[in-house]
């Protein structure tokens, strides 16, 4: 079985560059989908970038999409739809050799797309993110997810912060352990020593990764993903100095229960972006665009686009992304000792990746769906 975690990792790593280090949401899923609904069509050199780009073979990339969509993650609403102008023979054949988990049929009205859009990113997007009238052929991935936290955040005074965020802010998140909520401080080959923030509900897992200020953002994303799809060592609170770090403050204390525990207090977020996918060629929307030009007969300019919101709040997350390519014309025993606790501060600009929990068999689990830079930290609402 195609390795689709690793994959969609990898082409994250590359649709960060687009975000240059701002504040935004993305779902280089969504982005992934679109391409390789698309792959089995292409020919020549086009062909060769989206597979680089895919990462893997059309067929593979075009039967784990469509499993992907044949089957939807109870938390994570998914959807794909390949609309064609009626009197292209060629399109409408190609549409019809595409899953059948994808919608086919004409170019719709825009009033119609605008309701597909809504309908399919739970009202979070409710505009379709291009101009319909002109085109030839839309091909489009929508995903979107709303969750609530099996244990909502407390709140804490921004001031726990302690950094510059502390001054913007005057409420924020806070986090104890729980079973709902895990914090841990890793070390990372791309970003080194970072603290991660881990919150769960209804099979979908949202993890915060902060790292020090000068680590570019691509490598945070990067380890992100890593940390967020794969299992990795957790630092022993022993095995770091006690006292403030930019990133955490570690106490210790004498107590009748030898052990440690991290708590975490993070900033509320919610991101609207819009990403121009054939700004960057390794993306492979330029090699799908001309894909879709040759069979639309040489059609027009090409639009590739992906619209996408998020909301990080005290009882949950939601998150929706649209991506369009178109054609113009267990707990250990306790022994009494020294007990240390940590606070892990997200006081500046941090990764967060939200990936879908399911069985050990199911397609979707561990799957990054929804990536993030945060930069612009927001005040704990109720």
């Amino acid at each position: 079985m195609t390795d689709l975690p690793a994959l969609i990792s990898r082409y994250a790593e590359r649709f960060a560059t687009l975000g240059g280090g701002t504040h935004h949401i993305s779902s280089p899923l969504g982005a992934w989908l679109v391409l390789a609904l698309v792959a089995p069509a292409a020919e020549g050199d086009d062909q060769q970038q989206l597979l680089d780009a895919l990462g893997t073979d059309a067929r593979s990339a075009q039967r784990a999409a469509a499993e992907l969509l044949a089957e939807p993650h109870p938390a994570v609403v998914a959807a794909a739809a390949a609309w064609t102008d009626p009197s292209s023979a060629r399109l409408i054949q190609w549409s019809g050799s595409l899953p059948k988990t994808v919608e086919t049929g004409a170019i719709p009205s825009q009033a119609a797309a605008d309701d597909w859009a809504r309908e399919k990113t739970l009202g979070l997007i409710e505009r379709f993110p291009v101009e319909l009238r002109e085109l030839v052929v839309v091909l489009a991935s929508a995903l979107a997810t709303r969750i609530s936290w099996s244990i909502p955040f407390e709140f804490a005074d921004a001031s726990e912060l302690r950094g510059p965020w502390s001054r913007e802010l005057d409420r924020v998140l806070h986090a104890g352990p729980s079973y709902a909520h895990h914090t841990a401080i890793v070390d990372t080959d791309r970003a080194g020593l970072v603290g991660i923030h881990t919150a769960q509900g209804e099979d979908l897992a949202v993890t915060s990764v902060i790292a020090d200020e000068s680590v570019p953002p691509a490598d945070v994303l990067a380890a992100a993903h890593e940390i967020a799809t794969s299992d990795v060592a957790e630092v022993s609170l022993f095995d770091l100095p006690q006292g403030e770090h930019p990133l955490w403050t570690i106490t210790e204390e004498e107590s009748t229960w030898s052990g440690e525990h991290l708590e975490a207090v993070l900033p509320a977020w919610s991101a609207r972006s819009q990403h121009q996918l054939l700004d960057l060629p390794q993306l492979g929307f330029g090699a799908a665009g001309r894909t879709l030009q040759h069979l639309a007969g040489d059609g027009g300019p090409v639009e590739a686009i992906q619209s996408a919101v998020a909301r990080f709040h005290r009882e949950g997350f939601e998150a929706a992304a649209l991506t369009v390519a178109a054609v113009a014309a267990g707990v250990p025993m306790a022994r009494p000792g020294p007990y240390r606790t940590g606070v892990v501060r997200f006081s500046h600009p941090y990764a967060v990746v939200a990936t879908a929990l399911a069985g050990e068999d199911d397609r979707w689990d561990g799957l990054p769906v929804f990536a993030a830079w945060v930069a612009e930290p927001e005040n704990a609402q109720d």
